[in-house]
């Protein structure tokens, strides 16, 4: 399975990298952006979180050239403790690219895909006990409404959760994608498109995680390491968005004197989000809904 590593070049190029800096990779992912951090890197080294054990052994055989890195086992929600564990506190950059491995959405049992007929899984920790055939099939009708409609922004949540509960219970992903097809009929793209972005969210809570993450890379960072996120739908890019302006504003109390200390912890680098390259897209069509954004720890 080939696996193309999205915004490669300008990642590596916001991330800034010193040759002898600590780095961390917290999507290894299929290891493109890992392997170009690495060839910056001289005495420095680079850390790199996935909790996949497939793309963990692809990784090790993408990066077998390299010696300065340690595959660490793990969501990267718990980067802070893990890297602790490292006896490693501070950090010169880190990279979060927030999409699927191609491997993922093309390997049929793991059912991130609506376009095979496979097992409702959708686990990117597949040790985890959470899988979409279990919230289809056990959560209230109320529940699989708000998943499909915050998640996924789906106008008929409460349509397409109506016909889950009346046909449950469901087993493959076909089953969930006849239900689409028959609520979204009118829709451009495919009718389940919506639908199988919540449900992986919500499996791997991954907006929770993300929130939390980037709390703590900050927390993390050296002064003048970069925090580097690559997004894929708006859900993402609006919390690494509004996350980036907090962190970047200085808080000034109403009806006080206006303070010329600057209290804030990050400096935008990236004003307005970065896109793949025209030829990147017709190379790669999957990098069409890739944002980037980069800001810098004072």
């Amino acid at each position: 399975m080939k696996h193309e590593t999205v915004l490669l070049e300008e990642a590596i190029q916001y991330l800034n990298i010193k040759p002898n800096g600590i780095y961390v990779d917290g999507t290894l992912g299929g290891a493109g952006h890992s392997k170009l951090i690495l060839k910056y890197l001289k005495e420095g080294q680079l850390f790199c979180f996935d909790q996949d054990e497939y793309a963990i052994q692809y990784a090790k055989d993408v990066l077998k050239g390299f010696s300065n890195f340690k595959i660490i086992k793990s969501n990267f929600k718990y980067l802070k403790e893990k890297l602790a564990e490292e006896n490693v506190f501070g950090i010169d950059g880190i990279l979060f690219d927030l999409g699927l491995s191609s491997f993922q959405i093309d390997d049929e049992t793991r059912g991130f895909t609506y376009l095979k007929d496979t097992t409702l899984d959708m686990r990117m920790n597949q040790d985890q006990e959470l899988t979409a055939q279990m919230i289809l099939n056990t959560y209230s009708l109320e529940e699989l409404a708000r998943i499909f409609f915050v998640y996924g922004e789906e106008k008929n949540s409460f349509k397409i959760a109506h016909k889950i509960i009346d046909r449950r219970p469901l087993l493959t992903t076909m089953d969930l994608v006849k239900i689409t097809d028959q609520v979204n009929y009118k829709d451009k793209g495919h009718s389940a498109k919506r639908v199988f972005q919540a449900l992986r969210i919500a499996v791997n809570d991954e907006l929770t995680v993300l929130e939390d993450v980037l709390k703590d890379a900050v927390d993390l960072l050296n002064s003048d390491g970069r925090l580097v996120v690559i997004s894929f739908h708006s859900l993402e890019d609006r919390i690494v968005k509004h996350f980036f302006k907090e962190e970047s504003e200085t808080f000034t109390p109403k009806n006080m004197p206006i303070l010329r200390e600057d209290t804030s912890k990050m400096e935008i680098i990236t004003r307005k989000p970065i896109y793949p390259s025209e030829d990147e897209y017709l190379r790669n069509p999957r990098s069409k809904s890739a944002k980037l954004r980069v800001a810098r720890k004072k």
